[in-house]
């Protein structure tokens, strides 16, 4: 999950390490994604520590049982921090984050290595997982999830207060797959039958069948642009 809105996710700020809190449209936000995962036992729900975080994970019905982890914090800006990307811009054309990383912030390498060492925790554990975490970061996280290089995870957008679900295809620990992403639905996912999934969410039986079967009729291939 991706915390609510910000005054700076409003403005197009980059916002890495500073310490915003949700707007109040942000914890209605927060509240409503409790209306989507209510009902659902976490075996670990880990959080950032970032307040705009923090508060998305009590607003959502998990403060008490949410155990803080540093390292699913968003990506450090360093001198980009809260500068919009039209800013950035005009004195470095060109730039991208996923691919230039940050003056005195984190590398594209930096943030990729901190990603694959959440997931190599995640998997050692047992039971259905949530994050409560940012925007860059879960982007590269999916990315890094199946396999992909950071510079991919700019084509990963997510919205703020966003649901997404990593998983595994045909139920294989070595086939890490993307059930589903930056879903905003106000729809309750506590009633749906779900099977053992990996992060983040739950799971629908007949949504995972349809994009296995929509995966395999498309060969089973994934194109990554050059």
């Amino acid at each position: 999950m991706r915390h609510g809105e910000t005054e700076w996710s409003v403005s197009g700020q980059h916002t890495g390490r500073a310490d915003i809190s949700l707007t109040a449209n942000g914890k209605t936000e927060a509240v409503r994604l409790r209306e989507q995962i209510q009902g659902v036992s976490f075996q670990h729900v880990f959080v950032s520590p970032l307040r705009r975080a923090l508060q998305t994970c009590q607003s959502a019905g998990f403060g008490e049982k949410a155990e803080i982890e540093p390292e699913i914090t968003e990506w450090d800006n360093g001198d980009y921090e809260g500068q919009t990307h039209s800013e950035i811009d005009s004195v470095r054309p060109g730039w991208n984050l996923f691919r230039d990383g940050c003056p005195s912030g984190e590398s594209p390498m930096q943030i990729s290595n901190r990603v694959d060492r959440v997931i190599a925790k995640l998997r050692k554990l047992n039971g259905d997982i949530a994050l409560f975490t940012h925007g860059h970061f879960g982007r590269v996280f999916g990315a890094r999830w199946i396999g992909l290089p950071v510079e991919i995870a700019e084509r990963f957008l997510l919205n703020t207060a966003s649901l997404s679900i990593l998983s595994y295809q045909h139920n294989d620990e070595d086939a890490p797959a993307i059930l589903q992403w930056n879903s905003t639905s106000q729809e309750s996912i506590a009633t749906l039958k779900r099977p053992r999934w990996g992060v983040a969410s739950v799971a629908c039986d007949a949504a995972k069948r349809k994009a296995i079967e929509r995966w395999e009729n498309e060969g089973g291939e994934l194109v990554v642009p050059r």
